[in-house]
């Protein structure tokens, strides 16, 4: 599949995760054989005033290729300037969140409310598109309600608007989370444009995301909250049954993490990550609470050396 010019390497890739999908998890979904990751989403605030944390969540290796940036904001000229400066730091791609349902954003006019606004989202479509030599995306939701999916259309004016692909998360912004994503309105986008199309919500396992391109059509799949803990989603067959089976992927994100993350300012992110890999275990609620006991990253792997043992 490609992205305008831009290969990607398979058909799955991870989603942005607020809090989530920094470089060290990034990378160890791109060694578990993810096609292409995005970063957490970036405020282009942030970025054009150079917020400290912002800049830092732009962050990335030649490892990770391709590598791309999601901006969110609500202002054209921001987002163009935005645009702009991502566009220097090594990404491969721009996408749009015009999905983010987090009622702080929404609030504002960002993520998900700009589809009650389609003249202001394609506004910003363009002056992201005339900002950027690279391809750029727009990630959204069905709708705002149940009663008002709108997806297909803004999947048109998106493609009008400049866009290279677009992203589905199968969901209204009223559900959030909730219920389940409903695969007849990606299939209803992938008639309405000629982009590649996106699939996203409900990928829990590999099988899933063949499902999902087998019964809407849809070119790709992004794989968000399925890939917590289980980074294996990428890759064929179920994730490992048993904790010795999955340490070597644990062991591996905390010398990613080790690496390339302020271990001390994200320790309770680090826990939280390698507490998600235990779900399912026997003796899953002892050893998160040794994890989250734990005062330093090394703690956390000297703990898990010795279940190697």
């Amino acid at each position: 599949m490609n992205i305008g010019s831009l290969p990607l390497k398979n058909s799955f890739i991870l989603a942005p995760l607020a809090g989530y999908t920094d470089l060290a998890f990034r990378l160890l979904c791109r060694e578990m054989d993810a096609g292409m990751t995005v970063s957490e989403m970036i405020s282009s605030n942030g970025l054009v005033y150079g917020q400290e944390k912002t800049l830092t969540m732009l962050k990335t290796t030649p490892e990770e290729k391709p590598f791309c940036i999601q901006l969110f904001g609500n202002d054209p000229e921001i987002m163009g300037r935005a645009a702009v400066i991502a566009t220097k730091h090594q990404t491969d791609l721009l996408d749009i969140n015009m999905g983010c349902p987090v009622r702080k954003v929404v609030k504002k006019g960002s993520g998900a409310a700009l589809m009650k606004n389609i003249q202001l989202a394609e506004k910003i479509i363009r002056a992201v598109v005339a900002n950027t030599h690279l391809p750029v995306t727009v990630k959204f939701r069905s709708g705002w309600t149940d009663e008002t999916i709108t997806a297909p259309e803004f999947a048109a004016m998106a493609e009008t608007a400049g866009a290279k692909a677009v992203t589905v998360h199968a969901r209204t912004w009223k559900q959030m989370f909730g219920g389940l994503a409903d695969r007849e309105v990606i299939y209803r986008v992938k008639q309405a444009v000629t982009i590649p199309v996106i699939g996203n919500g409900d990928i829990l396992c590999y099988q899933d995301g063949l499902d999902m391109i087998q019964e809407t059509g849809c070119d790709a799949v992004m794989v968000g909250r399925g890939a917590l803990g289980n980074p294996w989603v990428f890759q064929p067959g179920p994730l490992p049954a048993t904790l010795e089976k999955r340490l070597p992927v644990i062991r591996r994100h905390l010398e990613l993490a080790n690496i390339h993350l302020d271990t001390t300012r994200l320790l309770f992110r680090i826990k939280n990550q390698t507490c998600r890999y235990l779900t399912g275990l026997p003796g899953a609620a002892n050893l998160r609470k040794q994890i989250t006991d734990c005062p330093t990253i090394t703690a956390i792997d000297e703990i898990l050396a010795t279940i190697n043992g």
